[in-house]
């Protein structure tokens, strides 16, 4: 049996602002924007390429105080391309870091190892690492 892991909660204070961060900043496609009155609303926004979405909202999202979540993180082939596209995208990114020593040989010296991070509005923090064999 498959246990996938399909959908993760983050805490926002303005889902507008946090709709804008993850679609136009990071590229996340809008899955759907659902009001159901005026007190619930839900937005469902999924990575290029991923299995696994992030949901904010309000109402029907459970409660939790905006910027909780840390080390939520993204796999790239990539890392210097991911890098490049979301500092040109203005989104406030660390420099390029090598956390620890690679298992075994590989092409490109950042694969498994190499990282950045970044907040979204809110201050839930990301990590963004490069694994080439799954790109």
């Amino acid at each position: 049996m498959n246990w996938t892991l399909e959908v993760v909660v983050v805490p926002v204070t303005d889902v507008d602002r946090a709709r804008d961060f993850y679609a136009r900043q990071l590229g996340f496609a809008v899955d759907h924007d659902t009001r159901m009155g005026d007190d619930v609303r839900i937005v469902q926004l999924t990575p290029p390429g991923s299995g696994c979405s992030v949901v904010i909202g309000t109402g029907a999202v459970p409660r939790m105080p905006p910027g909780l979540l840390r080390g939520l993180q993204l796999v790239v082939p990539d890392l210097r391309r991911a890098h490049a596209e979301l500092t040109a995208r203005g989104v406030p990114v660390s420099e390029i870091q090598v956390v620890g020593e690679n298992p075994r040989p590989v092409p490109d010296p950042l694969d498994n190892v190499g990282f950045f991070f970044f907040e979204d509005p809110d201050g839930n923090s990301w990590a963004v690492q490069q694994i080439s064999s799954r790109g």
